[in-house]
């Protein structure tokens, strides 16, 4: 009798042990929600839909998008960061990820500790432009002709605390010259002023930027990511261009909340890399001003560590917050 229930509890305890691993095994047996910060209709929405698309086809379950907006993405972030971490609520985090922390009061979520990264899906292309009048067609001479200013320049951005607010922020400190911020409620008026000349300087998404910069309205100096872009293979980089050292990605990522069992993040991952193989896909990002990434859980933790510290530098040395 008692060697019966000894090994009736061994057979519970062994059951109980596998459960995890048995529910990692036939993931994902329902729907997979991903929540996007944004409102419909803008670049990082359409993005996810599409790849949506592909990730059903792969995970054999229906992809089902969620926007959440507001509070500079907090409001998603801190919603994902609660879910039960079993794979079917995941976030396509934005940059702001790491940044809202440093500019809003009341965060709850901790960006590194609090999220399983899966992999960093794309970077947003940003460009650094000038109104077309302005006298200068490089990053040098901006930096030039804003040092011999009889007074500040002024630089618009979607609002305070977002990504385009702190790269200019970013640029002003490594650069040496002052600018007056004007934050807008989105990058549409921010850029309609850009090109009335109410303000000089913007850092802004090239795929809102581009109509302006082809019509002659706008002229792009440079692109703000370590590299050139594929999106702009001409365009030179802000540090090549007359400010070493200066880097800004945007970007674009999927995670999932914190205990998720790695075997659903390897096999979420999987599914991203064989999607973002589709050609069509692909020209897809390109249309929307986006660079294709792709890279590891490992290497996206990595990154967003790091992408954390370096902007809660840069809006302590900005002094910038948001309500």
């Amino acid at each position: 009798m008692i060697k019966r229930l000894l090994a009736g509890t061994i057979a519970m305890c062994a059951v109980s042990l596998g459960a995890p691993a048995a529910a990692a095994d036939v993931y994902p047996a329902k729907p997979v929600r991903i929540i996007v910060p944004f409102t419909p209709g803008g670049a990082a929405d359409i993005m996810t839909r599409a790849l949506g698309e592909r990730l059903r086809k792969q995970l054999g379950q229906p992809i089902v998008i969620e926007n959440k907006p507001g509070a500079g993405t907090v409001i998603a972030s801190d919603y994902v960061a609660k879910q039960t971490p079993d794979g079917y609520t995941l976030l396509m985090a934005a940059s702001s990820l790491g940044i809202a922390p440093s500019i809003y009061k009341n965060v709850s979520y901790d960006p590194v500790k609090d999220f399983a990264p899966i992999t960093l899906v794309a970077s947003v292309v940003h460009v650094l432009e000038v109104n077309a009048s302005l006298p200068v067609h490089n990053v040098k001479e901006l930096i030039a002709y804003m040092k011999n200013s009889a007074k500040p320049l002024s630089y618009s951005s979607a609002g305070t605390g977002t990504s385009t607010h702190l790269e200019a922020e970013l640029l002003k400190s490594m650069a040496g010259v002052d600018m007056t911020h004007i934050p807008y409620k989105g990058s549409a008026p921010a850029l309609t002023d850009l090109v009335g000349g109410n303000v000089q300087v913007m850092v802004d998404a090239y795929a809102s930027s581009a109509p302006f910069i082809k019509a002659g309205s706008v002229r792009a100096l440079a692109v703000t990511t370590a590299k050139r872009s594929a999106t702009l293979p001409n365009l030179p980089t802000v540090a090549e261009s007359g400010l070493p050292g200066y880097e800004a990605m945007p970007w674009l990522g999927l995670l999932a909340p914190a205990g998720t069992p790695p075997e659903v993040v390897q096999r979420v991952y999987a599914a991203v890399q064989e999607s973002l193989k589709d050609p069509s896909l692909a020209q897809q990002f390109h249309d929307l001003g986006l660079d294709i990434i792709g890279n590891t859980p490992v290497q996206f933790a990595a990154f967003v560590k790091q992408d954390a510290v370096k902007w809660a530098k840069v809006a302590k040395t900005s002094g910038a917050q948001a309500d």
